[in-house]
């Protein structure tokens, strides 16, 4: 008697738990082949890598495949060491030229010849090709593998050619169309040559092309295809010359990966660059310990500043108690600054040059900001205490989120001014400059208001 069929990789990899325990082969085969291969990733997902090789050896074999192809690269990566040297290179065999690209960055290189090798000549000429370009370039994660034809051939001529190319093209969706030189002069939709007649010119059809040069940022090709609404991007190289196509699937997980890049850095993390579960505790470690140590020596210049204002502080022992409100609303204000900054760049609604306009807006944003913040800490604090201590606080709010607004978002913008990633200059770095720049202006503002010494 057959079970019903688990409808969830969670639930998947719990059903797995007990017969991987006892090395209930044929149980674990039942389960593998009632499930559908999207919940067959996330309970590889789930699994430790011992686990996840005897699973993914008893997978029928027309599910095999599917399953490897949608695993992140990382894991793919764990699988091929696991596995077989057959079963590894029949695989990698099966793949698209992009797709072992993103795997070939994820294995060492003496593994990764020896899967090259075990290429034919055509796949590994293929695959040499995107190898060739740039780390980080959309010419890397194009795929080479493409139909496309010629402005001057009718219909009927290219829906011969697209039948002739259906097994090994990763994409019919869209055609380029090509000159004489091979430059790149438009683009047709399948969908326009299916309702067009045979003897239509293509040239009478094609569109304008959008292309992405082939040395050109992964990220900015894949985000303008998706924000085009491209079901695929002819990709060209320096002379227009066609090379590749960048189909939408590759350009979404190339967004993917860089929004989880991104979100980790601005936490002040590495990214992990696999799903939790599967990451090795010292990985994790190693992911944090980094920025922690950067980020706790920055932190001394908090310290050095309380130490500069002891004499303030022993005047006015009030003081302390709001050093962690402060230093918490800056910190916060400059971080929304960097994090609504950063996503504009991303999306490429500002640029380098536009530093000073950004920089005028958050000026004006952080001084409303801390104007109602101000008022609102004025009003409750004298209240609590003295309006002289409110005036203190009051100030101090408008003038720290002022200046964190201004910096949080100035300091994206300065980073690819000067080319690194701007969630390398990510929000814990922000805080800490904030926390003592803002307590520096918190004394100066007490001591003027006070008279202290």
């Amino acid at each position: 008697m057959t079970t019903a069929p688990i409808d969830h990789g969670g639930q998947l990899a719990d059903a797995l738990d007990s017969p991987l325990a006892d090395t209930d082969l044929p149980r674990i085969s039942e389960l593998l082949t009632q499930a559908d291969p999207d919940h067959v990733v996330t309970a590889l997902e789930r699994l430790s890598l011992r686990q996840r090789a005897v699973v993914y050896r008893l997978l029928p074999k027309d599910k095999a495949l599917a399953v490897f192809e949608s695993l992140d690269p990382q894991l793919q990566g764990d699988l091929v060491h696991a596995l077989q040297d057959a079963q590894a290179t029949s695989l990698f065999s099966e793949l698209d030229p992009d797709d072992r690209v993103w795997l070939l960055d994820e294995l060492p290189a003496n593994l990764a010849s020896k899967l090259l090798r075990g290429l034919s000549p055509r796949e590994r000429q293929l695959t040499a090709a995107v190898l060739g370009y740039p780390q980080g370039s959309v010419g890397r994660r194009m795929t080479p593998e493409f139909v496309s034809t010629r402005h001057f051939l009718t219909v009927e001529e290219t829906m011969a050619r697209v039948r002739t190319r259906l097994d090994d093209a990763e994409t019919v969706y869209v055609l380029p169309v090509l000159d004489h030189s091979r430059r790149v002069v438009g683009v047709v939709q399948l969908r326009d040559l299916l309702g067009a007649e045979p003897e239509a010119s293509i040239g009478d059809l094609m569109q304008t092309a959008r292309t992405a040069e082939a040395v050109e940022d992964a990220e900015t090709a894949a985000r303008r295809c998706t924000e085009l609404g491209l079901l695929a991007m002819p990709v060209v190289d320096h002379e227009s010359r066609l090379v590749g196509m960048l189909t939408i699937d590759d350009a979404v997980r190339i967004l993917e990966f860089a929004e989880s890049e991104d979100s980790a850095r601005q936490g002040g993390v590495e990214p992990l660059r696999r799903p939790y579960l599967t990451t090795p505790i010292w990985s994790i470690v190693r992911s944090r310990i980094v920025w922690l140590l950067v980020l706790a020596v920055g932190a001394t210049l908090t310290v050095q500043v309380l130490s500069a204002f002891e004499a303030t502080l022993s005047q006015v022992t009030v003081l302390a108690l709001f050093v962690p409100l402060l230093i918490g609303t800056g910190g916060n204000t400059g971080n929304q600054a960097a994090t609504t900054v950063t996503r504009a760049l991303a999306l490429g609604d500002v640029r380098t040059r536009d530093i000073l306009r950004v920089l005028g807006r958050e000026v004006r944003v952080g001084l409303c900001l801390g104007a109602a913040l101000g008022l609102l800490g004025f009003g409750i604090t004298a209240l609590a205490f003295d309006w002289h201590i409110g005036l203190v606080i009051g100030l101090t709010l408008a003038g720290v989120c002022t200046m964190a607004a201004a910096v949080g978002g100035a300091m994206p913008l300065a980073a690819r001014a000067i080319r690194v990633d701007p969630a390398v200059f990510s929000n814990p770095f922000i805080t800490t400059f904030v926390d003592a720049s803002g307590l520096i202006v918190y004394f100066l503002i007490a001591q003027a208001v006070l008279g202290l010494g």
